[in-house]
């Protein structure tokens, strides 16, 4: 079970590229290992630190004001390319919470939901809109709103997120469900038997 996420006001950081691919998110050279830990310092490192591992003080995620973001804005496409999970498990780790783009790498968009991540497509215009925003902007997943903008996710996405479930929990959720399945299933198949 992860962390419930129902309202979240915080500071954007805005990523404007489209094509942003999971080997740019998290280079495969920042993957040491098969754990969701320790991934935050290889968030975006080819773009956060030079060539000597210093902080390259052009991207913005360096910037003092940005520190603390747990809203990231971008274009097109966003997580895009291999289906690397480590890629949202940096995200979450260094502290997004909700990722805004045009569009989304189909698996990427799935991996944000399952880890607890809330990927919001929007247009380019209303992207816009929100990077003009001084200060924080207003999550509520409850209404679907972003600085009282509508946004779409489907209801069970929206119900893992609200209740901070993972797969396992939905499992659990429905094992009346499952059982009763099963029952049906194996009267009507009676040839088939579980041991």
């Amino acid at each position: 079970m992860g962390e419930p996420l129902t309202v979240l006001s915080a500071k954007a950081l805005p990523l404007l590229r489209d094509n942003i691919d999971t080997d740019a998110i998290i280079p495969s050279r920042e993957i040491k290992g098969v754990t969701k830990i320790g991934l935050a310092d290889g968030l975006f490192a080819g773009w956060r630190y030079t060539g000597e591992r210093e902080l390259n003080s052009d991207f913005l995620l360096n910037w003092p004001q940005f520190r603390g973001v747990q809203i990231l804005l971008s274009g097109a496409n966003f997580g895009c390319g291999s289906s690397r999970e480590q890629a949202v498990w940096a995200l979450v780790e260094y502290g997004f919470r909700v990722i805004v783009a045009e569009s989304f790498g189909e698996i990427f968009y799935n991996n944000c939901i399952v880890n607890g991540v809330l990927p919001i497509q929007l247009s380019k215009k209303k992207i816009a809109r929100l990077v003009k925003i001084d200060g924080d902007i207003k999550v509520d997943l409850v209404k679907q709103t972003i600085a009282g903008t509508e946004f779409n996710i489907s209801a069970p996405h929206k119900h893992m997120l609200v209740q901070g479930l993972d797969a396992i929990d939905i499992t659990i959720e429905s094992i009346s469900e499952i059982e009763l399945f099963e029952k049906n299933y194996f009267a009507n198949n009676p040839w088939i038997q579980l041991k």
